[in-house]
């Protein structure tokens, strides 16, 4: 039976499987290896295929890190906090580079002189502190004046941002804004009312988990403002409404993920459709379903007053129990509810062009804050240093020095006077450098090269999802080597033929390595031919 399983010509040409031939998927590996290994007066009498699918994945792996070819990239323009997170599926990287207006890339090099350490909290006498309640500490990550509302919290609206209010059919949006050195996140929305208009005022709503394994009880405290408007509808819309439109905001602790659905249908899509049929569960306060010691729900709440205003109060919530949890979610719900005159039922277009709420995160005095209600028995982080510590801070704040050297001349090295005998190849470059922070998990870039194009290289195990479990075809025999040595290695039958297994198993990867170097003797010798040319001096 052919191996391309009747695929036509045609179908290959125009799918999204080019190339794929060249692969066999681990789940065929597998299968097959049950069927010529394992059985009676075979060199496995007898073993379960859960085994076997350990052996295999744990040899892709193996293979992975030195004889496939499992190298991927991510390119990125680098933002201004000079921060790159790390690829889910890294396990380690290969090259780093910035590419230039040619696109050309350009190494850059590991800096060994500087980190990013856990910054450690003291008190005055610089003892160590473990008192969160005599501190100014919280565990929730607020964000400097270059972070977007993205970067720090997980968001569920339609559009990452209120600039766009205007725009016909706009629902609105939810930002993080910086005046300053105040920080706010703020929300907008837009009504409209006809057949299906799911959007009509919408729930913003922005989340980020909180680990709490250590910790008992946490106090929550926040300056929020929420406001009460009458809408403004465009000239065209021959509507007239006084009504008060009432803002919500809520900031709380919750067990679970909210809910990924930002529709807030107040008044219905249809008249046979009801509008908790769509209206998201994000806007019931049960969603905080964490309690005080006193019984109290998770959250603090700011609404607007009954007429055209704003409500604008610093609100705290003490001692939430979450002894019995080990993650929980700081969650932020803003929405309004809408009182839409019945005049503007055919109208399809804007309605309601206008922003409502916003919560203050970033303040000198009164920030949104989550602390902790006791002593930790861990050591605690400075406050403002949580994840970049001053170390960093001072790093990423200079321009670095091969970049403050007059004698290079539009990126050339060599000197006019000789000042440069005996100059560090390491350092003899503008290129820039990096650090990995495995703490955090992220990669910290010199500051010459904020704003360009920087690309990762890196390896991964071929695990990360069931697409990638594959192997070409030149090391299919290794695959299966690997396994037959693996499960005789490790069992109390057939010690007597590990040894051979050994040597096959290191021959057939060397075999696999040589056939994967993808060595062309036409391409060998047209390089080789340039290294007979002789030098002149």
């Amino acid at each position: 039976m052919g191996l391309l399983d009747g695929k036509t010509h045609k179908e290959y040409y125009t799918g999204n499987d080019l190339g794929n031939y060249q692969f066999t998927s681990l789940v065929d590996i597998i299968n097959q290896f049950m069927v010529a290994y394992v059985g009676e007066n075979k060199i496995i009498p007898k073993i379960s295929r859960i085994d076997v699918a350990f052996h295999a994945q744990r040899a892709l792996q193996e293979l992975s890190f030195d004889t496939f070819k499992s190298i991927k990239s991510q390119q990125i323009d680098l933002p201004p906090t000079l921060v790159m997170p790390l690829p889910h599926d890294y396990v380690n990287y290969t090259k780093l580079s910035q590419v230039d207006s040619s696109g050309i890339k350009h190494v850059l090099y590991p800096v060994r002189e500087t980190s990013n350490p856990f910054q450690v909290a003291q008190v005055s006498n610089g003892n160590y502190n473990f008192d969160y309640t005599t501190s100014d500490i919280g565990i929730l990550e607020g964000g400097d004046s270059s972070s977007s509302l993205t970067d720090i919290w997980e968001v569920i609206t339609h559009s990452n941002g209120i600039n766009n209010i205007l725009a016909k059919f706009s629902t609105g949006g939810i930002i993080l804004e910086h005046t300053g050195s105040t920080s706010k996140i703020k929300t907008s929305f837009n009504t409209r009312n006809g057949s299906a208009a799911h959007n009509n005022g919408a729930v913003h709503t922005a989340y980020q988990a909180l680990d709490v394994s250590d910790i008992d009880y946490l106090d929550i405290s926040a300056l929020g403002s929420a406001d009460t408007k009458v809408l403004s509808y465009p000239a065209t819309a021959a509507v007239s409404d006084a009504s008060p439109n009432v803002g919500t905001l809520r900031f709380g602790l919750s067990t679970q993920i909210p809910e990924n659905n930002y529709i807030n249908n107040s008044n219905g899509v249809s008249n046979t459709i009801t509008a908790a049929t769509y209206t998201s569960n994000n806007v019931n306060p049960s969603i905080f379903d964490l309690t005080t010691i006193d019984g109290d729900a998770s959250y603090i709440e700011w609404v607007g007053p009954a007429t055209a205003g704003t409500n604008t109060s610093t609100e705290e919530l003490l001692r939430i129990d979450v002894s019995n949890e080990t993650t929980v979610y700081a969650v932020v719900v803003s929405y309004v509810t809408f009182a839409v005159a019945a005049t503007a039922t055919p109208l399809y277009g804007l309605q309601a062009p206008t922003e409502f709420n916003s919560l203050q995160v970033a303040h000198p005095s009164t920030p949104l804050f989550v602390s902790r209600a006791e002593a930790s028995n861990f050591l605690i982080p400075e406050f403002g240093n949580e994840k970049n510590s001053s170390t960093w801070n001072s790093y990423k704040s200079l321009t670095p020095s091969e970049n403050n050297n007059d004698d290079y001349e539009d990126d050339v090295y060599w000197p006019n006077h000789g000042e440069r005998y005996g100059l560090d190849p390491q350092h003899a470059q503008i290129n820039g450098s990096f650090y990995i922070d495995p703490r955090l998990g992220r990669i910290h870039f010199s500051s010459n090269i904020s704003g360009k194009t920087v690309i990762l290289d890196y390896i991964s195990d071929s695990l990360g999802t069931d697409k990638e479990m594959q192997v070409h075809k030149f090391a299919e025999e290794a695959m299966y080597k690997y396994i037959s040595h693996a499960i005789l290695s490790t069992s109390s039958y057939g010690q007597q033929l590990v040894p051979r297994l050994t040597k096959e198993k290191f021959a057939a990867i060397r075999k696999a390595k040589l056939r994967l170097s993808n060595i062309k003797l036409e391409e060998l010798t047209q390089i080789l031919r340039g290294k007979s040319k002789q030098i002149k001096h």
